[in-house]
């Protein structure tokens, strides 16, 4: 009887589940039964989002045509950074800077006890910069020209647009060659997953090491306007502090990220995972907490360093004082104590109020703190077209990383058949 029981375990744990695809129509049959909807589509979620999306399509398509004058846009000489680039962009690649902290924490520092996430961040900071790439097209006036930073236009390789570009690019590619093992194992194919998963290593070195070049190689956009952004926000050291901030920003949004994932996907999610969460959270706001006090340490030192005390009694000097301790300092002792009193709660808001800091910090740099010295009936306001294109992108990428998951080993456990390449 023992020896029946221990063969028919045998036979449940051999069980292969995977699609059997041998050829180019087998991949399209399957493919097709992937792009059907699962449960119910009529959800608020989706009845508020989709108009939303379609509306921000009209739009992209009449920005493409039309260019970025107005009723497209607000931008203009003295303005010629908006919320496609202060947000889309530059706050986007901080919020998707998560993704090389866990690989950094999980491949190199072998902290196992992360790995039950890598996958969501790593995907979600691959769509993120996947899509945010689309808002640089936008946001450049001859769009059909966007080669040109890859090429190196008129041989202009020593711009911070080629390296950023190309920073991009490489980066963009080693996130899916970091993904490419759940996508083989999505499809069924066996030698591919152990092919790609021998890649993932290398992969993440590449990764890590790009990563730490384009969040300051953003930065380094900012010091070429020197004369225009505010001396409190202003100094040479943006790239560095760019770099720091894209550490709790991107940890943030993988605690904000991560407990929605939890609560819409939590049937796909082990019990094993969910009794280990409040671990993650804990952990996660250590290392918050730790890079916020950094961050600050390093402001304050730059303050005095570039002699830029003085502004602080001024309307811009009590909204610099206002980003640094209401944004940086509250959160990061917030993240400390959430972590002492494992309170995941604490943690959780610390999080929100992180990332609404990333973004009045990015934005800071693109047009509230840039020409801060124009009258504010002159500054600049996105155009409700700007605001409703930003809007149909994020919620575009939210749809892309919904259908993801649904259909991907992200959150669920991978077959049986990957987990014995480990």
């Amino acid at each position: 009887m023992a020896g029946e029981k221990l063969d028919t375990v045998a036979i449940v744990e051999e069980k292969d589940d995977s699609p059997k695809i041998k050829n180019l129509s087998d991949f399209w049959t399957f493919l097709k039964k992937e792009l059907k909807p699962r449960g119910n589509i009529a959800t608020p979620f989706n009845l508020i989002s989709l108009p939303i999306m379609i509306l921000g399509y009209i739009f992209i398509v009449y920005r493409l045509a039309a260019g970025l004058g107005k009723p497209i846009t607000n931008l203009n000489q003295d303005f010629p950074w908006g919320l496609w680039i202060g947000f889309d962009v530059v706050t986007g690649v901080a919020f998707a800077g998560g993704a090389y902290v866990l690989c950094f924490v999980v491949y190199i520092l072998r902290a196992e006890k992360y790995h039950a996430i890598i996958r969501a961040t790593v995907l979600n900071g691959f769509l993120a910069y996947l899509f945010y790439a689309g808002a640089i097209v936008l946001d450049i006036g001859r769009w059909w020209n966007i080669y040109n930073p890859m090429i190196g236009n008129s041989f202009g390789v020593n711009a911070v647009m080629f390296l950023v570009a190309w920073h991009f690019f490489l980066y963009m590619l080693a996130e899916l060659v970091e993904f490419s093992p759940t996508i083989a194992e999505w499809l069924g194919m066996k030698r591919l997953r152990k092919i790609l998963g021998s890649l993932t290593l290398g992969a993440v070195v590449f990764g890590i090491c790009l990563s730490t070049l384009h969040q300051s190689g953003l930065a380094a956009l900012m010091i070429m306007a020197k004369n225009k952004i505010h001396p409190l926000w202003y100094t040479e050291f943006i790239p560095i502090l760019y770099f720091v901030s894209s550490i709790f920003a991107g940890l943030s949004m993988v605690i904000f990220e991560g407990s929605i994932s939890h609560k819409v996907f939590g049937d796909q999610i082990d019990e094993a995972h969910h009794k280990h969460y409040d671990d993650i959270l804990v952990g996660l706001a250590r290392i918050c907490s730790v890079a916020m006090f950094g961050y600050f340490f390093l402001k304050i030192i730059l303050l005095v360093h570039e002699h830029a005390v003085p502004y602080l009694n001024s309307p811009m000097g009590y909204w610099f004082l206002l980003e640094i301790i209401g944004f940086v300092l509250v959160p990061c002792f917030m993240f400390a104590h959430g972590a002492q009193q494992r309170n995941t709660s604490t943690i959780k808001f610390a999080a929100v109020i992180t990332m609404i800091g990333i973004i009045i910090n990015r934005l800071n740099y693109t047009f509230i703190a840039y020409n801060w010295y124009v009258p504010l009936s002159q500054k600049y306001w996105p155009a409700p077209m700007e605001l409703i294109i930003t809007a149909s992108i994020i919620l575009t990428e939210i749809w892309a990383f919904r259908w993801i998951v649904n259909r991907m080993p992200v959150l669920k456990e991978p077959p049986a058949w990957a987990r014995k390449l480990h």
